[in-house]
């Protein structure tokens, strides 16, 4: 495997063993590179600024003293929006999770969480575009009472069959192409559904529509 078809990778944590312990497991994985890292929000923006390429995929911390993670998603989102946020963190209140992925986050990860299911979630991130646990999606969708999904929307506008039918694929983790095999579609018009629903329903990114889509109970989490 050539070096640009590795997963870029940054770890921002302000925790030395747990950053150094992260950085040694994706040297592990032969199809993940490690370009980066730092221990605060602050430190880690100089390191992008003098990057040759940015990352792929940073992995971050919610507490870090100077610029915390939240504050560190922000500036990402305006800096550097190509880069996608995988939080990793002591707190997994619901809210907490589904604040930082209407922020712009693509993934929310309990720091206990196993090697599996890190590197699972960063393969899911670089090729559909975000990775929430099924447990994380069913806690999120019990933490929110139901209301119609166009009553959220932009003027009121509702979505169309297509959309909810492209929607419920996305939440099941299938690319572009995929959806456009399954429906019978070009990828092109995929890529229409996908863009209209982004901007129906305002959210920043995949990850936003899955979280819609669970919050408004177009998404049905089964565990």
């Amino acid at each position: 495997m050539s070096v640009s078809a590795k997963i870029r990778l940054a770890v921002v944590d302000d925790q030395n063993l747990f950053r150094e312990s992260l950085i040694a497991l994706i040297g592990y994985e032969p199809d993940f590179e490690h370009v980066a890292e730092a221990s605060d929000g602050a430190a880690f923006l100089d390191v992008c600024a003098r990057l040759p390429a940015l990352p792929d995929i940073v992995l971050m911390d919610m507490n870090m003293p100077g610029l915390n993670g939240v504050e560190l998603n922000e500036a990402l989102q305006r800096q550097y929006p190509t880069v996608k946020v995988i939080v990793l963190s002591v707190h997994t209140q619901e809210r907490l999770m589904a604040k930082m992925i209407t922020a712009g986050a693509v993934g929310y990860l309990a720091k206990n969480c196993n090697k599996d299911e890190l590197v699972q979630a960063i393969r899911s991130v670089h090729r559909t575009g975000f990775y929430m646990s099924p447990q994380v999606l069913k806690a999120i969708q019990q933490t929110h009472t139901y209301r119609p999904a166009s009553s959220l929307l932009p003027g009121g506008a509702d979505l169309t069959n297509r959309e909810k039918e492209v929607l419920q694929l996305i939440c099941q983790e299938y690319s572009n192409a995929e959806i456009a095999e399954k429906l019978f579609l070009s990828v092109r018009t995929v890529e229409g559904h996908r863009n209209n629903l982004l901007l129906k329903t305002g959210c920043r990114n995949t990850a936003g529509l899955v979280l819609f889509a669970v919050k408004n109970q177009l998404y049905d989490v089964l565990l």
